[in-house]
């Protein structure tokens, strides 16, 4: 096969008024590289993915080319962007050195979702890592979230040190024998530890070192090990979960005065009071001035003194709280706290439906979260008492517990009010019990990019480039993906349309006079034309749903067919211009866009020179349309009325039969009775005539066209460019702007009726026969918007007589017009845009005294606006 390249941005020749509608001549068509490779400096995301990057390519940190590690997107994240890591394993450590702002903070999140998880460090000893595995030294505003983090040996997991505003929420610290497994060091102050799990063997789980100020954890997770601080005053510990080992969970020493120590549950692993000893809680001396402690559940089975208070152990509850009036609310039980052992490598404590913890905290302790440890709601149980403070149903302990895992409704529907191109995916989680928010975390993944987006939010909004059926897949996690199981109804699809934009007629391509090509050569026999449109007006091609076009052959040395297709797809089993040996014929062609190329191949024996003009284009912005039944608007036969003379031209007056407003019309254009060949051309009224020619026809010829022309106050013109007389007669079949509404969809370029097919009618349509026939592809169970009107190419083949077919909206009395007009033996087709019936089907009738074979592409359909 033989292809013959075509760049638009060095061959454009705007016909009128076109100046800056595509590419300038030299302008770079590869735009995309250039802003790409300032992703890492202007976006507002940076992602990483050592799965889908390429090393030693280009990696700048955008969807296309991610970072290959987290060490090099955080070394140039920006106040006020988050960096996204995609699931997968990161033997690396990891240092944040970059600072955000109060008003901006940066943020470095492991995106953990149905697809797996973030895991960060040694995970097998065939990665050997050394050292931290995360250090923030130094920072302010930093948000760090998500990520599994396995520590090396002999060395923390996490260090903090002479930090502030620094958060880390959501990380699972492993290791069985580092030295600590969150480290924080001052001077510090307004840290935040939250909804973390930490289970690092023989040393605390978190060190807290002098110097540090109002350090919050909350909603987080400690096994074996627990938190030891020293100088620490401001310290808040609410709302944790505690699984003691032999040692203290809670150790507050030194001075740190004005402690908060509320909510938490302690279970001691040990419940043989022989083998330990000591206590569960300690408060120094110096700590006890303003420090407050109540609404915890301290576990006594193992006989160890709860509360250790100025260096006096309490060997019982009602003991502290009779010497010290504090903990008035503190229950004596077992948690009933269990180790959740999952497969899937993020372990957590889970408590039992009995536990003594439910619906019993204080709602308003400094420093509670809005959700747990697995990202749920607080739920009542109607089974338990309400004895908590402000709702009075929050759970003790860092896991609320749920009512079972109901399944989920999800939906994806066009936003009300939006662009055309905007979404919103919605999950609705039923619950027969009263929560104060939105069950489970929600992850929804936008085709075609298939990155998830997770978080607590029940809806997601989405901006897609183009129109088309759009879909996204929906998930619900009640134990924020630790488990590879979710809830949700999977994949959702809708569809998106798009308005359009008319342009004065543009020649993007003749193959006879090296426009678009680098020679005048034809294009031979199942040969190729790229054509490259990267951007129309200010519209890059990512952004153009479909583009119109007026596709002319013309010296064809042999009968064939050209097919436009997007370029990226499959070879589609259409045509849209028919021919033989000797003809120029042209065709309206709508043609959906994939890459900002198109293709054009000519399948025939021969050779052939192609002409393409530019009419318009779809896009987010533009015009909405309006599909009326076909109606004639001139036909010079009619009595009081003359044919075209030479080279003249008139002007079509529409006002009227289209609103004011009205940007362009489609017009079913035909030539009728020409007295010599030439070409018929249809363009905004009060503009010169253009080269670009819309009908193309020999003497004696009846040939029609599709031809969609923008409007000027309501009128096009119409030019008769040819030495002889010539009928015209145009059909009205809708108008873009003035107030219209309905949006066009692109589908894949596909052959919906063909009467020569073995699964068809296999036999051709009759004399007055008719066949009504829908769009393809629609699906009820999408709820789409309804249907308004078919795009395709109508072609008629073999007809043992002449005459015309003629399409209109199924249901409605076949209108007096024409799409498609014939000879005997003869291939014709012409494209159409036709007004459905109420069943959303289109009637196209053989009005001919023989029998006919009847071809119907489909390119898209149109539908109302949402």
């Amino acid at each position: 096969m033989t292809t013959v390249s075509v760049l638009a941005r060095l061959a454009l020749v705007p016909l009128l008024g076109g100046a800056g509608l595509m590419a300038p001549a030299g302008s770079p068509v590869g735009a995309a590289p250039t802003q790409a490779a300032a992703a890492s400096a202007t976006a507002s995301e940076l992602h990483v993915s050592n799965q889908y990057c390429t090393p030693g390519g280009v990696t700048d940190g955008s969807m296309e080319h991610p970072f290959c590690t987290i060490s090099a997107a955080v070394a140039v994240a920006q106040p006020g962007q988050t960096v996204l890591v995609r699931p997968g394993s990161y033997p690396e450590t990891v240092a944040i050195t970059r600072s955000g702002t109060a008003e901006a903070p940066i943020t470095v999140r492991g995106v953990n979702g149905p697809d797996g998880y973030v895991r960060v460090g040694k995970y097998n000893t065939d990665v050997p890592v050394e050292g931290t595995i995360l250090a923030l030294n130094g920072v302010h505003d930093v948000r760090v979230e998500g990520f599994r983090l396995l520590g090396a040996r002999g060395a923390d997991v996490v260090t903090v040190a002479g930090s502030s505003r620094v958060t880390l929420d959501g990380l699972s610290v492993e290791q069985g024998s580092s030295v600590a497994g969150i480290r924080i060091t001052g001077p510090a102050q307004d840290l935040t530890v939250s909804r973390t799990y930490v289970d690092v063997g023989d040393l605390p789980g978190l060190t807290v070192e002098p110097g540090v100020r109002d350090l919050t954890v909350t909603a987080s997770q400690f096994g074996r090990q627990g938190i030891a601080a020293t100088d620490a005053p401001g310290l808040t510990l609410t709302g944790n979960t505690f699984f003691s080992l032999c040692r203290e969970a809670i150790a507050v020493a030194g001075a740190s005065p004005g402690a908060s120590i509320k909510n938490n549950a302690v279970q001691d692993a040990v419940i043989s009071g022989s083998l330990c000893a000591g206590r569960l809680v300690s408060i120094s001396a110096e700590s006890v001035p303003g420090t407050e402690v109540d609404y915890n559940i301290i576990d006594p089975r193992g006989g160890r003194a709860p509360y250790r208070w100025a260096g006096v152990d309490h060997p019982d509850l009602a003991l502290f709280q009779q010497a010290t009036g504090l903990a008035g609310h503190d229950l004596a039980a077992d948690p009933q706290i269990r180790w959740a052992l999952n497969p899937y490598g993020r372990p957590y404590y889970a408590m039992s439906i009995y536990s003594p913890a439910r619906d019993s905290a204080d709602d308003t302790a400094r420093g509670a979260t809005d959700r747990d440890l697995l990202g749920n709601p607080h739920a009542d149980d109607p089974t338990q008492p309400n004895t908590g403070t402000g709702t009075g149903f929050r759970d003790r302990g860092a896991v609320e517990l749920q009512n079972g895992n109901p399944n989920v409704t999800a939906t994806l529907r066009p936003k009300d009010g939006g662009s055309p191109f905007d979404v919103v995916a919605a999950v609705t989680v039923p619950t027969s019990w009263p929560t104060d928010g939105t069950r489970g975390r929600v992850a929804f993944r936008f085709s075609p990019r298939g990155l998830w987006r997770v978080g607590d939010a029940a809806s997601a909004e989405y901006t897609y480039r183009r129109a088309g059926q759009v879909c996204a897949d929906i998930r619900v996690s009640y134990d924020d993906f630790r488990t590879p199981y979710s809830h949700g109804d999977g994949i959702r699809c809708t569809v998106l349309g798009s308005r359009y934009t008319p342009v004065p007629p543009v020649r993007l391509l003749d193959t006879r006079g090296a426009v678009g090509t680098p020679t005048t050569t034809p294009v031979p026999a199942n040969g190729e034309v790229v054509l490259d449109v990267p951007r129309i007006q200010e519209v890059l091609a990512a952004d153009v749903t479909a583009v119109v076009l007026n596709l002319t052959v013309t010296k064809p040395t042999a009968a064939g067919f050209l097919r436009i297709y997007p370029d990226g797809t499959n070879l589609p089993d259409v045509s849209s211009v028919n021919f033989v040996a000797g003809e120029t014929v042209p065709n309206l062609v709508t043609v959906p866009m994939s890459n900002g190329r198109l293709r054009i191949r000519h399948t025939g024996t021969g050779t052939a020179h192609v002409v393409a003009d530019l009419q318009g284009f779809y896009a987010a912005s533009g015009s909405g349309f309006r599909p009326v039944a076909p109606v004639r608007v001139l036909d010079t036969r009619h009595t009081g009325s003359t044919a075209f003379p030479a080279n003249t031209s008139r002007t079509l007056d529409l006002t009227g039969r289209i609103p004011a407003g009205a940007t362009a019309v489609v017009l079913n254009t035909t030539v009728t009775k020409p007295t010599a060949s030439g070409v018929l051309k249809v363009f905004p009224y009060g503009t010169s005539v253009p080269t670009a020619s819309n009908l193309n026809f020999v003497a004696g010829q009846t040939i029609p066209n599709l031809v969609v022309a923008q409007v000027v106050n309501g009128r096009v013109t119409v030019h008769n460019a040819s030495p002889g007389n010539t009928h015209v007669v145009v059909d009205l079949s809708g108008w873009y702007g003035g107030g219209a509404t309905d949006l066009f969809v692109p589908t894949p370029l596909q052959r919906i009726y063909d009467t020569r097919a073995s699964d068809g009618l296999g036999a051709p349509m009759d004399p007055g026969a008719q066949v009504a026939i829908g769009p393809s592809g629609l699906r009820t169970d999408w709820t789409p918007p309804r249907t308004t009107a078919l795009v395709a190419n109508l072609t008629v083949t073999a007809p043992t007589a002449s005459g015309v077919l003629i399409a209109g909206p199924n249901g409605s009395p076949v209108p007096q017009a024409s799409n498609v007009n014939f000879v005997a033996r003869e291939t014709a087709a012409n494209h159409m845009v036709t007004q459905v019936g109420t069943d959303a089907r289109v009637v196209v009738r053989n009005s001919s005294t023989g029998r006919s074979h009847v071809i119907i592409d489909q390119a898209g359909y149109f539908i109302a606006e949402y």
